[in-house]
């Protein structure tokens, strides 16, 4: 927060600074007001040319950094030295100028680290016996030691890696892997720091503690991205050992064929670099003006121009090519050769669901009445997910309530309520389903596990695999129904695709980059998901260092520099790491957004081929800033040394260079990316 307040409070002395530089300069050049023999052009250079002056002398004698600074403070000083005052004055404030537009272009948030140094839990709970009787002791969680007896109760943050040795529960390990589905963990799974326990009380033994732990690793891993990522020369600091070479043999050549001082100084003048400082930040704000109006924010001030270097755009899956959490798929109601039983079609209705995707809403093929009670298998199925507080079983409720709402919308209903059978006996079995009651009829919903362990209920394997197969493959989640032991049917659940994925993935082909998916999932839902988008090159079973290790294979091995898109905590070392990082800032966490140098505010992916368009564009501007601002400065340099300009004349006339690039860069706030954007 220091460091943010700092960054604001130097802004506004800046923006403040060019005004009262402008003003005094306005007067200088029209005479309107002046004190005694103290031209007014001096606030202009104490204000905006010392400190220009300042950091070029520290970069030439700590680092001996040749910059566009350096040319300018020559050009300063020598003005100074020969009494042409205002001519001075002009170009700290124009030089102010510029630097003021590339701080605007520069995001100097580091949160991220911080905020995953939250997420580490502070305190755990050790069980010791003492005298055969278990002790429970809260404890630094800096101070647990391996081996060590942790308790961890619902809702709670895991304070280190360990291994269950007591307890079955559900962890949601989003913060790892990313993946929106909580994993089920029994007797000796593995558990690691920073997830979180969504129900069951467990004891783990501690086996990794301290800098070996998983959270502590990926803080690690973000904070040794960030020192590895080079930093960015600009363009035209490139330039800038050349122009102070060719300004400084030109000025002492002109002196020596001429011997006249002010033809030397003129030539200093004119060949300050103003519009080649302005060629830069000029085109990368008008960008930025450009990007917000598709929901894209630039923290970074060169991420344009790193962007417009790549060769391959990694995507992370959840939260980014898809919309990172569980929804209902489908539903299929198992058909066999006997009538459904009269009992459950009296209590519940008659449910005739078609085989039709989810958006048919599992329309009622009754004519008597088509509302959401004839549609017994989700309402029954929503009425026993109801009293869980698993996400899956969350979204089975949320479905069917929205189900009802609209269908109560579309017959013009002022009862939008939803209502509820009702449940005795629930029971959630970790990592297995749920069971209950539902109106006095036992239910059991969940794996083919429960349904082997709480019923004599066989799943005919034909349906499942003329029926269930694709979305096995796929990665979804299928919960099977049992009412009164007979099998009535299955629900899906995955994590769908957005709907602008592979229009999304099309269009970056066309600018010759090549599209990378990267996934915590197994091989099968991970190449589904690639071919689904038209995705050649994909890597699965990531884990934060995998991808780490996938982007050093590209950027160190093949040098090939790449972005990096993910959304979650997980990918923030990744982004890090990635030539440029670009978040998902709707949905993604804020330590994944802190960590990249791109936002998609809107989670809008089908903006991302706009974004590298826009990026290419960026860098041309630039140069063609740099030919214009050259150009315009080498043919003044010809007349300051023929003595046909003046330093003052000289200055003005070479302004008009800064002017062209301004009005150039301008162009691109309107610019489109034909047929993309």
């Amino acid at each position: 927060m220091e460091n943010k307040n700092s960054f604001i409070y130097e802004e506004k002395k800046s923006v403040i600074f060019l005004i009262v530089s402008a003003i005094a300069l306005i007067l200088s050049f029209f005479k309107i007001f002046t004190i005694g023999p103290i031209d007014l052009s001096w606030i202009a250079i104490l204000l905006c040319g010392l400190p220009i002056i300042k950091d070029a002398v520290v970069g030439l004698v700590t680092e001996f950094d040749i910059k566009a600074d350096l040319l300018v403070s020559i050009a300063l000083i020598a003005s100074i030295i020969i009494g042409e005052i205002f001519a001075a004055g002009e170009i700290a404030f124009i030089m102010a100028i510029g630097g003021l537009l590339e701080e605007f272009t520069v995001a100097r948030s580091r949160a991220g680290i911080e905020k995953l140094v939250h997420l580490t839990p502070r305190t755990a709970r050790r069980i010791s016996n003492k005298n055969g009787v278990n002790n429970e002791e809260i404890i630094d969680a800096k101070k647990v030691e391996i081996g060590d007896l942790i308790q961890v109760l619902p809702g709670e943050t895991i304070p280190v890696d360990g291994e269950l040795v007591s307890g079955e529960t559900s962890i949601d390990q989003s913060v790892m892997t990313g993946e929106p589905v909580p994993i089920d963990k029994i007797k000796g799974d593995e558990v690691f720091s920073g997830t979180v326990n969504q129900f069951g009380s467990f004891v783990m033994k501690a086996t990794k503690i301290g800098k070996d732990s998983s959270l502590q690793r990926m803080i690690d891993l973000v904070e040794s991205a960030d020192a590895d990522k080079s930093k960015i020369v600009r363009l035209t600091d490139k330039w800038a050992t050349w122009i102070v070479v060719i300004a400084l043999s030109a000025a002492i050549g002109t002196y020596f064929l001429t011997g006249e001082i002010i033809r030397s100084v003129t030539v200093l003048v004119v060949f300050c670099p103003c519009a080649l400082v302005l060629a830069t930040p000029t085109a990368i704000v008008a960008a930025i003006g450009n990007l917000t109006r598709y929901g894209v924010l630039i923290k970074e001030g060169d991420a344009l121009e790193r962007l417009s270097k790549i060769k391959n755009i990694l995507f992370d899956k959840t939260g980014t090519l898809t919309y990172g959490k569980p929804e209902v798929l489908d539903l299929i109601e198992y058909k066999s050769d006997e009538a459904i039983d009269d009992n459950i079609n009296n209590q519940y209705g008659s449910y005739k669901p078609s085989n039709d995707n989810i958006d048919n809403k599992f329309k009622s093929n009754d004519s008597n009445n088509g509302n959401m009670d004839n549609n017994s298998l989700i309402k029954i199925l929503a009425s026993l997910e109801n009293k869980s507080e698993h996400p899956l079983g969350k979204s089975i409720v949320n479905y069917y309530k929205n189900l009802n709402r609209d269908n109560n919308d579309s017959k013009g209903s002022v009862n939008n309520g939803t209502t509820f059978l009702n449940v005795d006996n629930f029971e959630m079995i970790i990592g297995k389903g749920v069971k209950g009651l539902v109106n006095g009829e036992e239910v059991l919903a969940g794996n083919e596990e429960l349904l082997i362990s709480k019923s004599d209920v066989e799943i005919d394997q034909l349906w499942v695999k003329n029926n269930l197969l694709s979305f096995i493959d796929s990665g979804a989640t299928i919960i099977y129904i049992v009412i009164s032991n007979s099998f009535r049917g299955a629900l899906v659940l995955g994590d769908s695709l957005r709907e602008d994925a592979k229009e999304t993935i099309n269009n970056i082909k066309k600018l010759d980059l090549d599209p990378v998916l990267l996934t915590g999932d197994t091989e099968k839902p991970a190449k589904h998901m690639a071919d689904q988008v038209g995705i050649d090159q994909l890597y699965y079973n990531c884990l934060p260092e995998t991808k780490m290790k996938v982007i050093d294979g590209y950027q160190d091995i093949k040098n090939e520099l790449v972005a990096m898109v993910g959304d979650g905590v997980n990918d923030a070392p990744s982004l890090k790491k990635a030539h440029v990082g670009i978040a998902m800032g709707g949905i993604g966490s804020d330590i994944a957004v802190d960590a990249a140098d791109i936002a998609l505010v809107g989670d809008d992916i089908k903006s991302i081929p706009h974004l590298l368009g826009i990026s290419k564009k960026v860098m041309q501007t630039i140069n063609i800033n740099i030919i214009i601002s050259l150009g315009l400065n080498f043919i003044a340099i010809i007349l300051a040394m023929l003595g046909i300009l003046d330093p003052i004349t000289g200055a003005l006339v070479h302004n008009v260079g800064s002017v062209l690039v301004v009005i150039y860069s301008s162009l691109l706030l309107k610019w489109k990316s034909g047929g993309i954007s």
